[in-house]
């Protein structure tokens, strides 16, 4: 079926739950085509895990801090702090849902192209391409209806976890600036995979 963000001040813990669950169908949806369409078996990432607590989840032995979302190559899982998503959900709304998701489910693809960089900001800034990607493309193809505001409930959520400008670029965990990132995935929306420097 086709899913449908909802700009609409939704606010309840179902409707997130929810909106995490379609989001999720609709990136395996969106990258088992891309491999199949390439020649490759696609394996989707194993398991979404929300948690409550800093160190309830670990990566490779390290434990997860709160206010976080983050993919874990190790395990092939991402896992999100629920108080601070649902709270992005509230303020922003639900097309920040599918933006966080598509992130870090970009970072699982990321891993099984065997993609690889010097330093973290080229990482993130292509997997918000990809994240840019998976949703305009989705959203083409009649696979995900966008609702009235989504697009600026993207711009408002990317411009909420842009770096802050103070922070170096090359320092270990940047993600770039609001504006890079908002170029990043708008760039990808508008023009696809193509745009993201895919190796």
């Amino acid at each position: 079926g086709t899913a449908t963000t909802r700009a609409d001040g939704t606010t309840s813990i179902e409707e997130f739950a929810q909106d995490v669950g379609d989001a999720q169908a609709v990136a395996e949806r969106y990258w088992a085509a891309q491999f199949r369409s390439s020649g490759e078996g696609f394996r989707p990432i194993r398991r979404i895990i929300p948690y409550q607590r800093a160190g309830e989840v670990s990566c490779g032995g390290q434990a997860l801090p709160r206010n976080n979302a983050v993919y874990c190559s190790q395990g092939d899982f991402i896992a999100y702090d629920v108080a601070w998503s649902v709270t992005a959900f509230r303020q922003v709304g639900d097309a920040f849902v599918f933006y966080l998701l598509g992130h870090e489910y970009a970072h699982g693809i990321q891993v099984r192209l065997g993609i690889r960089y010097d330093f973290t900001i080229q990482q993130e800034l292509q997997a918000d391409c990809m994240a840019g990607a998976y949703l305009g493309d989705s959203v083409r193809s009649g696979l995900l209806t966008l609702g009235e505001g989504d697009l600026e409930e993207f711009q408002e959520g990317l411009a909420a976890v842009g770096d802050d400008p103070d922070q170096p670029w090359f320092a270990e965990g940047s993600h770039g600036t609001a504006q890079q990132r908002t170029e990043s995935f708008f760039r990808g929306y508008e023009r696809s995979l193509a745009a993201c420097d895919l190796r």
